[in-house]
Order: structure tokens, then sequence, then C-alpha cells
């Protein structure tokens, strides 16, 4: 069996989609489902059973979960960048990812887990998925330091080699609707668009960069998921890896995508960018994938234009979602 945690979630449902259709249903996921929408990501998905992440982690902590499990996908944590209760963060994206890497490593399962380009923080140390340069890095945001905290830990404790962390850079595509304000900009921007035939991006508060020029390493949720099970398919391989395209682009050029795939004149105003964020913001991202493709893994990539062309008409258009 195959345990998906945040399996109702963004990347964590696309991955479950995937796995259905490679003919793979004998699925644990786990998630929270709370009170948002996510819970209609596991409308089209087959699974062999589902549980609460609390019982989960009882489970396993109290010797108690009754199937054999070969794999666990672990992409359940809180993803806000804008998060500000530190001690939640680290219960829930650090303490809970400990007990579960070291229970799968006791168990010789095979553990990959999602971290995050946030790691990074401003990027003047660069975007090297290398381990030994770990402690130079600065996250700007508490829950970047929480996927740190456990990067660190993680290679600390000797686990690195055993286990994959994947720092997924700004992911987006069908099956974030449930995201509120997390979610992607191409998710925003439609609904802008349709609404009032505009779209607002942050100003610049750097000279180097005009006004929606700052630059993101955007990657479409079907790439960031194939790069994700090359590493289950290759269970030898252990350490960090950068999940991105290693081609930064503008908001401008993503903003412009968007129009285009709607049928729409680019029609974009620049706004204030809120003073809680502004030291916080990252302006420009760009995935190093040297040691990705060192591994072995060469998956085609979705120019930017035509996975957002394919988000916009396929899916955002239809209200639809991923699953086999």
């Amino acid at each position: 069996m195959i345990v998906v945690t945040g399996g109702a979630g963004f990347i964590g449902s696309a991955i479950v989609a995937e796995l259905n259709a490679r003919g793979v249903t004998d699925i644990l996921i786990v998630d929270e489902l709370g009170k948002d929408e996510k819970w209609k990501n596991l409308r089209k998905l087959r699974y062999a059973d589902y549980m609460e992440k609390d019982v989960f982690l009882d489970a396993v902590q109290g010797d108690i979960l009754r199937v054999e499990v070969e794999a666990v996908i672990h992409m359940g944590a809180c993803s806000s960048t804008t998060e500000t209760d530190a001690s939640f963060l680290v219960r829930n994206n650090f303490e809970y990812t400990q007990a579960l890497a070291q229970w799968a490593a006791d168990e010789d399962i095979r553990f990959i887990y999602a971290s995050s380009a946030a790691t990074y923080g401003d990027g003047s140390r660069g975007f090297s998925d290398n381990e030994r340069e770990l402690d130079r890095l600065v996250p700007l945001n508490m829950y970047g330091y929480s996927k740190h905290m456990f990067d660190l830990w993680a290679r600390n404790h000797g686990l690195l080699d055993r286990i994959v962390g994947l720092k997924f850079f700004n992911v987006y595509g069908p099956n974030e609707y449930h995201k509120a304000d997390m979610r992607s900009f191409v998710n925003k921007a439609f609904h802008q668009i349709r609404q009032n035939g505009r779209v607002g991006l942050f100003k610049s508060y750097r000279p180097e960069y005009h006004d929606g020029g700052q630059k993101r390493d955007f990657i479409y949720i079907k790439d960031a998921v194939a790069i994700t099970l090359f590493f289950l398919d290759n269970g030898d391989i252990g350490g960090l890896y950068n999940v991105g395209t290693g081609e930064a682009r503008t908001w401008n050029d993503l903003a412009a995508a968007v129009f285009a795939a709607m049928g729409r004149e680019k029609a974009i105003d620049y706004i204030d960018m809120p003073d809680a964020l502004r030291d916080k913001y990252q302006y420009f991202t760009q995935a190093d994938m040297g040691k990705t493709h060192v591994a072995g893994c060469r998956v085609p990539l979705t120019r930017m234009e035509t996975a957002v062309r394919e988000y916009v008409t396929e899916y955002l258009l239809k209200d639809d979602y991923l699953g086999a």
C-alpha cells in the first residue's frame, strides 16, 4: 500500500490521480478535511481507505496500523506563507514529519516528503539543493523555516541518504481551488479577469525589478507530480532535490499567459504590497535542477504558456478536477 498524506490537498490529490492513471488504487489517503472544500478533490480518485491525520499518527506510533506499507508520500502540511503561529507550524510541519520519517526509516519504508523553495529565503545564497549548504539558508517566513528545520534534522540524523525531500517551487494547476489566499496567481487572476477584466500585480520596491518584473520559477502541477513519482520509482535515491523548471519568468509573463488563455486583452494594475509582506517577499526564485537531472530525472516540462492555457481551458472554465 502507498500512503499519501495531504492526499485531499493540491499536490497530494494530483499524485493520487496519477497513481490511479497507472492503475494503482491500493492507496491510503491521510488528511484533515476540516471545513473547506478540498474534499471535492477526492471525488474522482480511487483509493483503498482514508484516515484523518491524527488518527494515522496514533496508529503509527501505537503500532496498530494493520496494513503493509511500501511507501509514504508525505505532502501533508500547513502551506500558508503568512501563518504566524510558529508553535502550530512546528507541531504540524516539523514534529509530525519527524515522527513519520523515523517510523518509515525503522520499518524500511520508502519516504518522500515535501520541502519548499521557501527555505531559500531571499535567494541571495542561491538555490542549490546541496545538503552540505543547508546551514547557509535563511528563510524569510515561519512556513519556510518549519520546512528548513526538518531538512536540517533529517540531515543531522543521517536520514537524508535514505529518504527524499522535494523542494517545490511555485506550483500551479487544478485541485488548488480550496486553498483560499494560498491559491496560485493563475487561479486568482482567472477569477479577477472574469469578474472585472483586469488583474492586480504587486509593485516592486527594489530598483532592479520593474513593477510585475519580479521573477519566480513556476511549475505546472502535472510536471511536479511526474518528478515526485520519479523518486517513488527509483527507491535507491536519497537526498534533497529541487522541483522546478530551472527557468525564472516574470509575473507580467504569467499574467499575460492567463489573459491570452482567456482570449482577453491584457489589463494590469500595479498595487501596493502590504507592509507585512515587503520584508518577506521573494523577488527571484529559480531552481537549480542540476542535481535532479544527475539523478536521472529528465521529465519533459510543459512551457508556461501551454500549461496555463490547459489549466484555464480544461479545468478553470469547466470547474473541473484532476482524477482518473
